[in-house]
């Protein structure tokens, strides 16, 4: 996959995506955002991103499940890889106890905890494009 993928980041912390974002661009990708899990399927169906990269609590604390869920249902959408962002251990001091990749409970490629470092996005991004 080309440094021109199409990335669209839905995450409804505001510093947080124009952080992704410009490490992103920084690399060539192309980044759209989204500041809700409605938005961000309204952005999946229209844009056909090569990458999601998904916060789990938007406007509930588990949109992100519901928004993941609904990409992989949907015939046209289910192959674009989703990499997880959560700060679920730093706000409730519990992580995740399923594997990404399992589909009924976390339909994701991959996850990682926030703060996410620079290398470690890139690193994860252009895995997962890479294995698309």
């Amino acid at each position: 996959m080309s440094k021109d993928a199409k990335i669209l980041i839905v995450d409804d912390d505001p510093d947080i995506v124009e952080a992704m974002k410009v490490v992103l661009e920084s690399k060539h990708y192309l980044v759209s955002t989204a500041r809700s899990g409605d938005e961000g399927l309204k952005k999946v169906k229209e844009e056909r991103p090569d990458l999601i990269i998904l916060d789990v609590m938007m406007e509930s604390r588990d949109k992100g499940f519901e928004v993941s869920r609904k990409v992989r249902q949907n015939e046209e959408t289910k192959d674009v890889p989703i990499l997880m962002v959560t700060s679920v251990k730093e706000q409730t001091g519990t992580g995740f106890a399923g594997e990404a990749g399992d589909e009924t409970w976390l339909p994701v490629d991959a996850y990682v905890e926030k703060p996410l470092k620079p290398e470690e996005l890139l690193r994860r991004v252009e895995e997962l494009l890479r294995n698309a």
